[in-house]
């Protein structure tokens, strides 16, 4: 099992998302916790600016991304649209 821990951006975006995304914004993260998961999450790695990160899709629109702390730890690091990307 793997722990997540919720950088403090992350933590004011997820405040601003609706009630029912928050729902399954929590559901998505429950399953990356199990790496078995992560290639159905379609956990993928970033280039560019956010070389060294990691995102997946939450909904069509509405993506997480994050880091490897290490073998063990999650670090999410925000949660929106496309535009976390920029």
């Amino acid at each position: 099992m793997i722990n997540i821990v919720y950088a403090p951006i992350f933590v004011r975006m997820y405040k601003k998302l609706e009630p029912a995304l928050k729902e399954e914004v929590k559901e998505k993260i429950n399953s990356l916790q199990d790496k078995k998961n992560h290639t159905v999450l379609k956990v993928h790695r970033l280039n560019g600016r956010l070389e060294g990160r990691y995102a997946f899709s939450v909904n069509y629109k509405i993506r997480i991304v994050f880091r490897f702390e290490n073998r063990n730890t999650i670090s999410l690091l925000y949660v929106g649209s496309h535009d976390v990307y920029k």
